[in-house]
């Protein structure tokens, strides 16, 4: 086959390429590949429009699919040649308006893949020929390729790629805000809008970008990750509507592109209006935006493992491609303004000081943690600090417990500003209000990946009970309950495991109570019960 018929881009996949920007020496007494150094050399200074892409200096790894999707946004992508030895692609389109949008976009905002920034150029080159022999006739390569054509067709009925993201939250065990989703989508870009609601019992969230490259990088990277181990898994697709209305900013929906937007209460609006900050107040992620250095960070397609870890800090997400064989979170990167800024350690306040102790706090709030210590405040016995072993299930108690009915009142939890809670020095009075429960047999999660994570649910009047001895009937556990003064509703073993049931009392109040108080009763000599809050009712 001669060199014509081979067509241009095989002499590029063996000439001497670029690297980094500099076209590197060619092979001695090989004036073929000489010639085809020029060639490349060419490329780098003929601005000519043509619909062939040239990319260099990519990573090795990257993949034909990581080549098409930088293209995608502009246009229908009609063929791929990677040469991965030479740190190089081609990518051509469906036609030179196309390719002259991609270059144009990437002169003006630096295409990265993997972490590394890559140079986005007109080719020498009228198209791609590509032969048996090249990367693309693989099976991946045409993959990709078909993917890429299917998406783009899609694009004509449902608006396509598009700057508006939907997110959806499925297995969602532990919560997730409008701040940590924030956290999460500016690794990409800066983040204009964000509204969350449910649908279908389902939580879900809007999330507008200025482009739709930025939406696409992060659609590609989170789509079927995991917030945390196991769990909150992103289901992302693009969403219908083209821009998004935001009225307030609260908890539910977020516009940094207008930070003086009401909350949507009126107690915290006539207070911001008094401070003149507006809905400023509405968010530590505010101001980071509204002075318009959003923390972006080089988005890559390789965001490997979960984005953290129930037991890691929830902004120990690692910058993409630093290590991207590294699960997310091993980096343990704290970002201002996120959650793990609340520490381990939080404020209870509101308690019935005639009812509640250490052990009671410990018992409930270990539902939702290792509560390592408590310390009821020896001047204002209605409040207490108590310890959480990670500051995610510190975030996660405050969640499900802020305004929860404990004892007949309802109590406060928030973020205490305090790091760890002391034990009392010798000699001061302390009269037991200060426990440390470090060592306790009874915490729930000190097992990684215990099953315990994904039985995390909101207080409710029905309780799950675990750990009950084959010999003890439902009589017995009833009459247990009954003899602890509760009124049980209904009792229900599960059906394939008699070591579990549920047993609803009648209200949240009377199973919070129960929970405290008959979690650990012994049922015989070797078996103590577990309870906790059920997802269903009897």
């Amino acid at each position: 086959m001669d060199t014509d018929e081979r067509g241009s881009d095989d002499l590029l996949s063996q000439s001497g390429g670029v690297s980094n920007g500099s076209v590197m020496s060619p092979q001695p007494n090989h004036a073929e590949n000489n010639n085809d150094a020029k060639k490349v050399k060419l490329d780098k200074q003929n601005g000519k429009p043509s619909k062939v892409i040239h990319i260099r200096n990519i990573p090795n790894e990257v993949t034909e699919a990581e080549i098409i999707h930088l293209g995608i946004p502009f246009g229908r992508v009609t063929n791929v040649l990677v040469l991965k030895g030479k740190n190089q692609a081609f990518l051509e389109m469906a036609d030179e308006v196309a390719a002259s949008t991609m270059v144009t976009y990437f002169t003006n905002c630096m295409a990265q893949l993997r972490g590394r920034a890559v140079y986005v150029q007109f080719s020498n080159h009228k198209e791609l020929k590509t032969d048996q022999t090249h990367s693309n006739a693989s099976a991946s390569a045409q993959a990709a390729l078909q993917a890429a054509s299917a998406l783009s067709g899609q694009s004509e009925t449902q608006g396509g790629p598009n700057t508006v993201l939907r997110v959806i939250i499925e297995h969602m065990v532990y919560p997730v805000t409008l701040d940590v989703l924030c956290q999460i989508f500016t690794r990409f870009g800066k983040v204009l809008k964000i509204v969350t609601f449910t649908k279908n019992n389902t939580f879900q969230a809007l999330i507008q970008y200025p482009d739709v490259v930025t939406a696409q990088a992060a659609k590609l990277s989170l789509d079927g990750q995991n917030i945390y181990n196991s769990c909150c898994t992103l289901r992302i697709e693009y969403s219908k509507l083209t821009s998004l209305n935001v009225k307030y900013n609260n908890d539910k929906s977020r516009d940094y592109t207008n930070p003086n937007l009401p909350t949507g209460d009126p107690g915290l609006d006539a207070a911001a209006g008094l401070a003149g900050l507006g809905g400023v107040l509405a968010s530590p992620f505010a101001a980071m935006h509204g002075l318009g250095s959003p923390l972006t960070s080089p988005y890559s397609n390789s965001a490997v493992g979960s984005l953290g870890a129930p037991g890691m800090p929830l902004a120990g997400f690692q910058v993409p491609g630093a290590a991207a064989t590294t699960a997310l979170g091993a980096a343990g990167i704290r970002l201002p303004g996120t959650i793990s800024a609340t520490g381990c350690v939080l404020l209870v306040s509101n308690l019935n000081e005639e009812m509640v102790t250490p052990e009671a706090l410990f018992t409930l709030f270990g539902v939702y943690g290792d509560v390592q210590r408590v310390k009821i405040l020896y001047n204002k016995k209605d409040s207490a600090l108590i310890q959480m072993a990670e500051p995610h299930q510190a975030h996660l108690a405050m969640t499900h417990m802020d305004k929860l009915r404990v004892f007949g009142k309802q109590i406060r939890v928030m973020p205490s500003k305090h790091q760890t809670v002391q034990l009392p020095k010798e000699g001061q009075p302390d009269a037991g209000l200060t426990k440390d429960f470090t060592n306790s047999t009874l915490h729930r999660f000190k097992k990684p990946g215990s099953k315990n994570y994904q039985n995390i649910y909101p207080p409710s009047a029905t309780l799950h009970l675990s750990n009950i001895p084959p010999s003890i009937s439902e009589e017995e556990i009833k009459e247990a309950f009954t003899k602890n003064g509760f009124h049980v509703k209904a009792f229900k073993f599960f059906p394939k495991d008699r070591k579990m049931a549920l047993i609803q009392l009648p209200s949240m109040d009377d199973a919070v109570t129960a929970l405290i108080k008959m979690h650990n009763y012994q049922l015989s000599e070797s078996n103590h019960l577990r309870v906790s809050f059920s997802k269903s009712n009897i």
